[in-house]
């Protein structure tokens, strides 16, 4: 193992030694980027990089789920569309749930909206599994999900930003189209061979504006790349789509979209996390900025 300071837990080695999949000898290094879950990328003396994913018991969170066995299906539901890893094992260890899958050689998406468009467009073709979660489907469950959020808040910025719900109504889709449910920019893999998604503990059914606009939401991009997409970025996403009716109805909503993730940025900020704020500031300015009319 390596001397990071991010070592795996003293069971965790032992238990995939145990199983056959990762090596006594291996090399374990620590890897950014997931917020809720530790992991790892594991060099195998035989050769061959693996990705060591071990979940977190977390306090639930009220817009991205946390669930190891609907990731194992996703994986598994996707294996040969390119999409997404190769799963290798998931079971019980001394240290918690683990998923051990295919290393997918690349770097996360930082630019080329056109790709992360045509990306989600591939997923949105393919049929789901059953037994998903359904993502919220028009204005008043979205509206119904960000009260819901707020109601967990305690701050002044809080209250303020109930008066900011959107005014206008926009039906349900009715569509079950499979959802990621959290296409974030670290969770896009760009390599020789594409870009694929990566982290799928919390995917859904529903109306596929709902990635859409968790891709295009200013605070995601400033968390996860630094910065939010500019015009020339936006415009090209959703042009790239290549579905103008969906991206027509994500107009419409992107101001309840706005309005749900500014309230979810604030939850993240009164629990601790001290770059929500910024996050929330550039939700908030995009919303103000949009005539929900």
């Amino acid at each position: 193992m390596t001397d990071s300071d991010d070592l795996p837990p003293e069971t965790l080695a032992p238990a995939l030694a145990a199983e056959g999949i990762v090596p006594p000898d291996s090399t374990w290094t620590a890897l950014e980027g997931g917020r809720t879950n530790r992991l790892w990328r594991v060099s195998r003396p035989s050769g061959g990089l693996v990705v060591v994913k071990l979940y977190r018991h977390a306090a639930p969170n009220p817009l991205f789920p946390n669930d190891p066995a609907v990731e194992l299906r996703l994986l598994r539901h996707l294996s040969g569309h390119g999409i997404a890893p190769h799963p290798l094992y998931f079971g019980e260890t001394p240290a918690g749930p683990c998923l051990v899958y295919a290393h997918l050689q690349g770097a996360p998406w930082t630019r080329g909206a056109y790709m992360a468009a045509a990306l989600l467009k591939r997923l949105h073709a393919i049929a789901p599994p059953p037994g998903l979660r359904n993502a919220p489907d028009g204005s008043l469950a979205l509206g119904e999900q960000t009260a819901a959020i707020l109601a967990r808040c305690d701050s002044h910025a809080a209250r303020a930003t109930r008066s900011l719900m959107p005014r206008h109504e926009v039906p349900a889709l009715g569509r079950a189209t499979l959802l990621h449910g959290d296409p974030v920019a670290a969770n896009m893999v760009v390599g020789e061979t594409g870009a694929r998604l990566i982290d799928w503990q919390c995917p859904a059914i529903g109306d596929p504006c709902e990635d859409i606009a968790l891709f295009l939401s200013p605070a995601m991009q400033l968390s996860y790349r630094g910065a939010p997409l500019d015009t020339a970025e936006h415009a090209a996403f959703l042009a790239s789509y290549r579905d103008p009716a969906i991206i027509a109805r994500y107009r419409r909503l992107a101001p309840w979209y706005h309005w749900r993730m500014l309230a979810y940025c604030l939850w993240r900020h009164e629990g601790g996390d001290t770059g929500a704020r910024a996050a929330a500031d550039a939700e908030q300015a995009a919303l103000i900025a949009m005539d929900p009319a």
